[in-house]
């Protein structure tokens, strides 16, 4: 009788197992030709899919191709950048550093990194972790100041206090970038190395990750990657790779669906992973708990309503069933990330294209697949929604051409707009005279000028410069001296000034530094970075000083401030004249 009893259980889980199979088998029939008609629908070339149920893939697979040209088909195994799904990630790193009782999320940053800054004081000293994982920082997006930037991660940081906001402080969700950046720097300094690394070893590493990746230049080094594609002007078309490794922790990960359905595993299985625990309970619970309401999706459709977002993750209810979800859109990829946590369901959704919806009508039918209801035409929806938006936006460009005054020119000869405008947090915008105009460039992207009226220019390149137009104005001397833009739509205009700053080298700069008296006050001047100097009294700002002229600097904040070095025989400073609109005052050097 024992053989009978033992194998009693095994003929029962067979069966099981079977049925479930063969019902896993039917939701997903004509998965595959739906997947190949919404593809056409949207211009897409290449796509992956995985889908996970409870501890187990049930389909990973490719579509399409990862490049035309080459004839090379998407697999499992093909890397896609996968955007702001990337936040999750680091939200998660957060949460193990107080897993490791390192930091606690709702104390102030500043107990972990005594320099973050932002434009208002109370922000400064009341920021905490969990409000830089949930978009309540009171800051738009601003991200024209890291987009296509060289800056390091380090000096995207140190600009963050020039960045104006538009609400205060945990009143409203803004989708922010910058705030996940800062993110990862604290994980870089409670943990003592990079947010890669820190990543790679906690959690890409346990969930046996072994393809992703954190930069477009580890991602065309691999066997398999995808070329990202866009649609321009009706027709699809290969992009270049943007190399956004500053702003790493908010987008910059490269994975494969075989690689981001463990991800998925572990979230929808308490943290586990092959029965190792990679996550606590706790931090699971963290990341999908709503922190902030999100006010700012459209809820026209009955089967979304209440939307929120945790740490990394949107949370909302889909068809009465809870979905934790992120998406991703970077040069030449969208990407979606999601799960159901009570009916351990996951999806996970690459594609080449360029902001593209079929990540999340790909995504939808799934899960009304998988939870066995009749199928919503998401696609139709989708599609008919983006012919509305086309339409609202043709009409939108016809009334702002009506605005347009006719028959105006430049106030000065195009010679004359030339130059290099700086902001402290956007950096510089540079005019170039190019033939019988002018051209942009910012962070070494272009664009074409044309006239738009009097002293109003529009940049031609939709695909950086969205038609974006860009005002210059003169000082009392009639000198072209500044350029405004909309840069960031949610604040007042973007300031550019233009340039008037020279190189020093180093050693001089050295010449300047130390502590200077005016009477009692102390101003100290001294060099952070390569060849940066700047000057700090008690009790008020740092300010950074451009040179102008030989021993003579501006403060890159504050108008009509002038700092001039006397120096002597050696070179070396040995006074100081601050020259302000309420006066001259001049200060010794002290001597070391």
């Amino acid at each position: 009788m024992r053989p009978i009893v033992f194998l009693l259980p095994l003929f029962l889980f067979v069966s099981v197992a079977s049925s479930q199979d063969k019902d896993i088998e039917k939701k997903l029939k004509g998965f595959d030709q739906f997947v190949d008609r919404v593809m056409k629908d949207w211009k897409v070339q290449g796509m992956a899919v995985a889908i996970v149920y409870k501890d187990k893939v049930i389909l990973s697979k490719g579509y399409g191709y990862r490049n035309v040209d080459q004839n090379l088909p998407v697999t499992e195994e093909t890397l896609f950048a996968i955007g702001s799904c990337t936040k999750a990630f680091t939200a998660a790193g957060v949460c193990l550093l107080e897993e490791d009782g390192k930091l606690e999320l709702d104390k102030p940053v500043r107990e972990y990194m005594p320099d973050f800054k932002l434009q208002d004081d109370y922000v400064s000293e009341n920021m905490t972790p969990r409000d830089l994982l949930c978009h309540r920082s009171g800051l738009p997006r601003h991200d024209a100041i890291w987009y296509g930037s060289q800056a390091t991660r380090r000096e995207l940081f140190e600009r963050l206090r020039y960045l104006e906001p538009s609400k205060p402080f945990r009143a409203a969700y803004q989708y922010q970038n910058l705030m996940f950046m800062a993110a990862g720097i604290l994980i870089e300094e409670v943990s003592d190395i990079s947010w890669e690394k820190f990543t790679r070893e906690r959690i890409l590493d346990p969930l046996e990750m072994k393809s992703t990746n954190f930069s477009v230049q580890d991602l065309q080094k691999a066997k398999d990657f995808s070329t990202g594609y866009s649609e321009q002007n009706n027709s699809v078309v290969s992009i270049p790779y943007m190399n956004i490794d500053a702003i790493g922790p908010a987008g910059s990960i490269n994975s494969n669906v075989k690689d981001m359905s463990k991800w998925v595993k572990a979230l929808i299985n308490g943290g586990k992973y092959n029965g190792k625990k990679v996550f606590s309970e706790n931090t699971i619970r963290q990341l999908q708990t709503p922190t902030m309401v999100n006010n700012t999706q459209s809820l026209q459709y009955d089967e979304n309503f209440y939307i929120m977002y945790g740490l990394g993750w949107t949370v909302t209810s889909y068809r009465g069933h809870v979905r934790v979800d992120h998406g991703g859109n970077i040069d030449g990829f969208s990407a979606s990330t999601c799960f159901m946590p009570r009916d351990s369901i996951g999806v996970v959704v690459l594609t080449n294209m360029n902001g593209t919806n079929l990540t999340s009508i790909v995504r939808n039918n799934v899960l009304d697949r998988m939870l066995g209801m009749p199928e919503v035409d998401w696609n139709k929806r989708l599609l008919d929604e983006r012919n509305r938006n086309k339409d609202v936006q043709a009409k939108v460009k016809k009334e702002e051409d009506a605005n347009r005054i006719k028959d105006t020119k430049p106030s000065h000869p195009l010679d004359n707009y030339v130059g290099k405008f700086e902001h402290p947090a956007y950096g510089v915008l540079e005019v170039i005279k190019e033939g019988d105009g002018l051209s942009i460039s910012v962070h070494g992207l272009k664009s074409p000028l044309e006239h738009y009226h009097y002293d109003v220019f529009k940049a031609t390149d939709e695909r950086y410069f969205g038609g974006q137009k860009f005002s210059f104005g003169s000082n009392a001397s009639g000198e072209i001296d500044q350029i405004q833009s909309k840069v960031e739509p949610a604040v007042k205009d973007i300031v550019f000034t233009r340039n008037l700053g020279i190189d020093i080298v180093a050693d001089i700069l050295s010449n300047y530094t130390g502590e200077y008296d005016f009477g009692g006050e102390l101003a100290k001047v001294y060099i952070k970075g390569e060849k940066t100097l700047f000057l700090f009294v008690t009790g008020q700002p740092e300010y950074e000083l451009v040179a102008i002229k030989q021993h003579e600097f501006k403060i890159r904040t504050l108008e009509g401030f002038t700092i001039k070095f006397e120096v002597d025989a050696s070179g070396k400073a040995a006074e100081m004249v601050s020259v302000q609109p309420n006066g001259t005052f001049r200060a010794k050097r002290k001597q070391s």
